[in-house]
């Protein structure tokens, strides 16, 4: 059993860690519940919260708040026990059916952001665009390894996909006769960058895509300082006009886009720019920190942390006067869901890389992730003979909450789920491992996310 507490806001916020239940309190409900935590002896603690409390509650609440954790205890919502550890066993033994591709549709790209870890869209290796027959096996191998599985993800990635746009639009029409004659059903998504981004394309985005990520970074100076052309030239200029368009059209649409960002050492204040794609009418945006090597001058540095920090609570707050006034916006990392969640699966293993979820390069290699792309150890396979490297994708299988020490006694493992793998490997050399970085501010998006939920619940 595991419960979690803290104040944010001016709320006293209860977590039962294994139950996700949460629970905002009174201060002597708080005062209580961390007594429990600390003590089984009933009178010992309402002796010490009477102590405590001399001066502002009777003998009478004590036992009423005390009467009333219990009642959550019954219930199974505080103090619950963990509901997942029994049967991990059976969970990493689960067979592999892939749900999730990546088609690398195109290893170039028009930009040359600094911080892309595909090299402008070289993934360690050579410039080159997938063919037709190459993504029409892609496609094939997902359906044949899927199972009984109905829904299944394909994004159309790069470098810049549209610098391949005849072969998207011709695996998006394959998918579609794969679903008449196999009883699949094919949620595509697009990640661009914009420059090439036109009426043809929003139009079939609009018909065929179920999602659409268009890349910006915020405000001017910030996005062009990472995400310039080649040239040296800024991209905002010519890829904003586009993005709100985009946006508007698929708003009406009542179709799925979001605006995804990065921030960096360079812009650790990144509210502002979270806030600066909401005032320009952007009402779906994720701008995440960037992972990079500690030797590159963006990366962000443990001294960063506690600006970053300040900034995610800056931006709850900001959200939830926003949300009460009518003109709200989701964030990404304050998005979670308290009744239902995510399935059992996903609490424990993320996106399930080099599973469930693969990449597939311009020339039919699979590898775990986007972010393996190019490492040659983590090659699992191709198109044409399937994946051949099973025990690699039993390590994968291993990776989850469980396995991960730093895991097991955190707070927010069922929500995110271990984290992930390729940043784990980039910075310890171990995908069952943690990057800690990443850990702090996660642990700190958690806190606000349950912390906006509380709020405007009352």
């Amino acid at each position: 059993m595991q419960v979690h507490q803290y104040k944010s806001n001016g709320l006293n916020i209860v977590l039962d860690v294994p139950s996700g239940s949460v629970h905002v309190v009174d201060d002597l409900v708080y005062d209580a519940v961390t007594a429990m935590r600390e003590s089984s002896d009933m009178e010992e603690i309402r002796s010490c919260l009477a102590e405590a409390y001399s001066s502002r509650c009777t003998s009478g609440e004590i036992d009423e708040a005390l009467s009333e954790i219990r009642e959550l205890r019954d219930g199974g919502m505080l103090f619950s026990d963990e509901p997942y550890a029994p049967s991990i066993e059976a969970f990493s033994a689960r067979p592999a059916v892939v749900k999730a591709l990546c088609l690398h549709i195109a290893h170039d790209c028009n930009l040359a952001c600094r911080y892309c870890f595909a090299e402008e869209g070289e993934y360690h290796g050579r410039r080159a665009l997938m063919s037709f027959e190459t993504g029409k096996k892609a496609l094939d191998f997902l359906v044949e390894n899927s199972g009984s599985r109905v829904n299944l993800e394909v994004d159309f990635f790069g470098g810049e996909p549209l610098m391949n746009w005849n072969v998207v639009k011709q695996l998006t029409a394959y998918g579609r006769e794969l679903e008449k004659t196999h009883n699949k059903k094919f949620r595509f998504t697009l990640t661009t960058n914009g420059v090439l981004l036109n009426e043809e394309v929003m139009d079939f985005c609009n018909r065929e895509m179920d999602n659409v990520v268009l890349s910006v970074d915020g405000r001017k100076e910030v996005h062009d300082r990472m995400r310039p052309f080649r040239s040296g030239d800024g991209s905002y200029d010519r890829i904003l006009p586009k993005f709100l368009e985009f946006a508007k059209r698929r708003r009406a649409l009542g179709l799925k886009y979001y605006v995804r960002g990065t921030f960096t050492h360079f812009n650790t204040d990144f509210a502002a720019d979270v806030l600066h794609l909401a005032d320009l009418g952007f009402d779906q945006i994720s701008v995440e920190p960037v992972v990079a090597p500690p030797d590159e001058d963006y990366a962000i540095r443990p001294e960063d942390v506690p600006q970053i920090l300040d900034q995610y609570d800056l931006l709850a707050r900001e959200m939830i006067r926003r949300e009460k006034e009518g003109n709200g916006f989701n964030f990404f990392h304050f998005m979670i869901d308290l009744t239902g969640g995510p399935c059992v699966y996903k609490r424990l293993s993320g996106c399930g890389s080099g599973t469930e979820y693969l990449a597939v390069t311009p020339w039919g290699d699979l590898y775990p992730c986007h972010q393996f792309v190019g490492m040659e150890q983590f090659l699992l396979g191709n198109v044409d003979e399937g994946v051949t490297k099973t025990d690699l994708v039993t390590e994968f299988k291993k990776v989850n909450v469980y396995s991960k020490e730093e895991c097991r006694s955190c707070f927010a493992r069922f929500y995110c789920s271990g984290g992930c793998a390729a940043n784990s490997y980039n910075f310890t050399g171990s995908i069952g491992s943690v990057y800690e970085i990443g850990c702090i501010l996660e642990r700190k998006r958690v806190e606000c996310a349950l912390m906006i939920k509380a709020a405007l619940a009352e």
